[in-house]
């Protein structure tokens, strides 16, 4: 008889709401971790008057106000809000790209007709993008192209921008106006929680059973018998023993490094350029609104994810290969009655934290409702 309804694998975003949900109407959880902590990539650590982003920045933002809401009964979030900037050759631009911008790189471009002019003049006439590339050059022209996004594509993803989809190129917004937020005007709520996420884990899971540094994978066998179902959060090709071969992921690093000093005055630099290794620089102290002379700083490297070293996969390759055998495996887990998939990894998407959250919700209404 097994001793628990379900088994959350994974204590990130999606498997501690889905725990916090089931335990709340009475279900008997467990959720495992093979980390030492809770909160997967969210996970943050306190430093002087702020929390460290371990594992990259995590800034909260979302259109949708049931979600904002739900959040916020874990957390009071600051107003930050992200406006992001590039370094090219030590001179600083805003992006995402807006007037300032194209301004700063066509100092005639001064108002939003003269800098449609100029990218008009710029931009190559292609009808149909098939790639990254191609859908660059056709709506942004060759030179903005160039500047920002060709040797940043090819670090962040380790290929050609020729040899990515189109649909990745499709999210980077050109505006013709002085906004410089980063975010879409539609996300209309943002901001950082003031106690860091870890505590909202901390409240998600506060009256449930969590056992860490705990591999599913060391004792499947064991760990199946132990509930009803078993809530999977990590990369689904793993659970199936890659029987239709590996997904393809990127990884990031991340070198922490202490400092006495303001190092760049934000806290969020892009490098775009291929002689930089890596590809930004975080600052953070500046998501808290810090005075704190001592300073915290991280530089993000990306890199292709190898299964057999101690990495984490961050990003889906979403391309057609990938996809195509994603759904080979999505497949699988439907036949599977007692098992539930869900999250980035779990469904091969790139999600950001609300659409996680989203996710969790919906599957919670599905699973747990009328239960």
């Amino acid at each position: 008889m097994p001793q628990y309804d379900y088994l959350v694998v994974g204590a990130g975003l999606f498997g501690s709401i889905f725990a916090y949900e089931a335990n709340k109407i009475g279900k008997k959880v467990l959720v495992i971790d093979k980390r030492n902590h809770i909160g997967g990539n969210c996970y943050t650590e306190p430093y002087e008057d702020y929390y460290i982003h371990k594992y990259g920045p995590h800034i909260f933002h979302t259109s949708l106000k049931y979600v904002w809401e739900y959040i916020n009964q874990f957390a009071t979030f600051n107003n930050f809000t992200l406006r992001n900037k590039a370094n090219i050759n030590n001179k600083i631009y805003s992006l995402p790209i807006n007037l300032n911008t194209i301004q700063q790189v066509w100092p005639e471009a001064y108002n939003p007709q003269n800098a449609i002019n100029k990218i008009n003049q710029d931009k190559l006439n292609i009808s149909d993008p098939q790639n990254f590339e191609e859908y660059c050059l056709s709506t942004m022209g060759k030179t903005l192209y160039e500047m920002f996004f060709y040797g940043y594509t090819k670090k962040q993803w380790g290929r050609e921008p020729k040899s990515l989809p189109a649909s990745i190129a499709k999210r980077i917004p050109i505006r013709l106006n002085y906004n410089d937020r980063y975010y879409s005007d539609a996300d209309i709520y943002e901001g950082i929680p003031v106690e860091g996420y870890t505590a909202i884990f901390e409240k998600l899971l506060k009256d449930i059973e969590v056992h860490l540094s705990c591999d599913y994978f060391k004792d499947k066998f064991y760990f199946d018998t132990l509930a009803e179902k078993i809530v999977y959060t990590g990369p689904i090709d793993r659970l199936f023993e890659y029987k239709h071969g590996d997904l393809e992921y990127r990884t990031l690093t991340h070198k922490h490094h202490e400092i006495n000093s303001d190092f760049q005055g934000t806290a969020l630099v892009t490098y775009p350029s291929l002689n930089i290794e890596w590809t930004r620089i975080i600052q953070h102290k500046y998501f808290a609104f810090s005075k704190s002379e001592k300073d915290y700083i991280t530089f993000e490297y990306s890199k292709e994810y190898n299964k057999n070293f101690a990495e984490e996969p961050f990003y889906p390759i979403n391309d057609f290969n990938n996809n195509e055998r994603y759904e080979k495996y999505r497949q699988e887990a439907d036949k599977e009655k007692n098992l539930i998939i869900g999250g980035r990894l779990g469904n091969y998407k790139y999600y950001d934290m609300d659409k996680t959250i989203v996710n969790a919700l919906d599957v919670c209404k599905k699973e747990l409702a009328g239960k």
